[in-house]
């Protein structure tokens, strides 16, 4: 099988180009805007490796790497969701437009099957929690889940007005090795520069599913697997939750920290920042349906990805704070 992999530079889309090399010839798109080429290094040279730099609203370059291909992973995206209430365009420009340039890229070399990953934030602040895919109606907070709901809505429709084939992934917070943004690289960063104090965004008190990448690597291959619909929607996480605070206990006594002050901001009304779904826990019953168990807990995929970033190049660089 022949796969393009939008974003495949990127935290999650490297992880999953290990996975995929290991049965088919996967060419990588992008921009390298968030993306790293480390994330990639150890692959280029690999006899089904392929890499294209190149931006998704390269239409003619787009639909040339198109061209033959039996089936899109589509990572390529915006993933900081605090940026939408600094520049209310960037979400509408690289997520929902760059989405809608795939898949008119799709249409014109007949390539009809999409995975595409989504986000728990097209919930919003659901009532019911853990919150199933059928949940509704479905009220995002912020820019960045309006995005993601949209892009949702373009590839629904273009599956079924051109006979295309979709997977949409709702993920939970998805963390481990080459993680460049989030809670654990926030506090880790923070932790290195001063071990005696940590700020902590809104109330601690948030509470959330997370989810080693390898665990969801698997479950997003095993799903492509083992469903058959038009439009396949599943959500991916684990099966609990944990809040802030014991992430940062996690994070602080990993990295041999005792004693650590904790500083809360407080926020907005005890979010972490403007669109911070405070409280987050995903039904992932459907997939499980399917067969597919997470191999880690909430607490666990934590821990893991903390060890994982401990010893990744990348922590000991300066990072925005996310």
């Amino acid at each position: 099988m022949s796969i393009l992999v939008t974003g495949g530079a990127g935290f999650i889309g490297s992880n999953l180009v290990d996975r995929l090399l290991e049965t088919s010839q996967v060419t990588v798109l992008d921009n390298f805007s968030s993306g790293k080429r480390d994330h990639i290094a150890h692959v280029i040279g690999h006899p089904r490796f392929a890499l294209v730099e190149a931006d998704l609203f390269d239409a003619g370059t787009l639909e040339n790497v198109m061209a033959g291909k039996d089936f899109v992973f589509h990572l390529a995206a915006n993933p900081d969701v605090k940026l939408g209430a600094e520049d209310t365009k960037i979400h509408l420009q690289q997520n929902i437009l760059a989405t809608y340039s795939l898949l008119e890229a799709m249409r014109k070399t007949g390539v009809g099957k999409i995975a595409f990953t989504s986000t728990s934030t097209v919930y919003g602040e659901a009532n019911l929690v853990p919150t199933p895919e059928n949940y509704g109606p479905l009220k995002p907070i912020s820019l960045y889940g309006a995005s993601k709901l949209a892009c949702e809505a373009l590839i629904s429709s273009y599956c079924h007005t051109f006979d295309m084939q979709s997977w949409i992934f709702r993920f939970a917070n998805i963390v481990g090795q080459r993680g460049t943004h989030g809670v654990l690289v926030d506090f880790i960063n923070k932790l290195k520069k001063n071990p005696k104090e940590l700020e902590i965004l809104g109330s601690g008190q948030q509470r959330k599913s997370y989810l080693e990448v390898g665990d969801c690597v698997a479950a997003m291959v095993y799903a492509v697997e083992h469903s058959s619909d038009q439009t396949n929607i599943f959500n991916i996480g684990s099966d609990d939750a944990v809040d802030v605070t014991e992430i940062a206990d996690i994070v602080a006594e990993s990295m041999g920290l005792a004693g650590v002050k904790y500083r809360y901001t407080g926020g907005f009304n005890g979010r972490g920042w403007r669109g911070d779904v405070k409280i987050m826990q995903l039904s992932i019953d459907a997939l499980v349906g399917l067969g597919w168990i997470p191999g880690h807990n909430s607490r666990e995929s934590i821990k893991t990805a903390v060890d994982a970033l401990l010893k990744d190049v990348f922590e000991s660089k300066p990072q925005n704070e996310s």
